[in-house]
């Protein structure tokens, strides 16, 4: 079993290296505005998975997984040699999303923000369909008689 913080550490390194390495030396032109964004790394330290996002369209993001895909084998390379284990783990990358989905959320907030104002736009002027107090109140029930007995029915022998 691995330590859990080397494994930390560990993915934190890959992180560092991918970013420098496809910044500093990867040349190609598919290449778009690349963020690495995060790196996990298996207990094992065999699989490394690299969360990246793109600045640009769906064309833009495919062009730039083909390029990470083709440079694979040099980055992991680089990344063994840089960590001195055994096995060099193997990388695979992940377009992050996070920005996509920032965006929706914000939009369904901003749905609720306009569903909850349209209701108290509604309340504001509204009134009871009935009387203001719906249910029927006796008032001889608060009052006890003197004739029941009001102790609970066990202790009634």
């Amino acid at each position: 079993m691995t330590d859990p913080a080397k494994v930390r550490r560990h993915a934190e390194r890959i992180r560092e290296l991918v970013a420098s390495v496809v910044r500093s030396q990867i040349k190609d032109p598919r290449l778009g505005m690349i963020t690495i964004t995060d790196a996990r790394i298996t207990a094992d330290l065999r699989d490394a998975t690299v969360f990246y996002t793109v600045l640009g369209d769906a064309a833009a993001q495919a062009s730039t997984a083909a390029a990470l895909e083709s440079a694979k084998g040099m980055l992991r390379s680089t990344v063994g040699k840089a960590l001195g284990l055994r096995h060099s783990p193997t990388l695979t990358f992940v377009l992050d999303d996070v920005q996509d989905q920032v965006k929706h959320i914000d939009d369904l907030l901003a749905q609720a923000r306009h569903a909850d104002a349209e209701v108290q736009r509604l309340a504001a002027n509204a009134r009871y369909a009935g009387e203001a107090q719906p249910y029927r109140v006796d008032e001889d029930d608060d009052e006890v008689d003197d004739d029941e007995d009001t102790r609970p029915a066990t202790d009634r022998r």
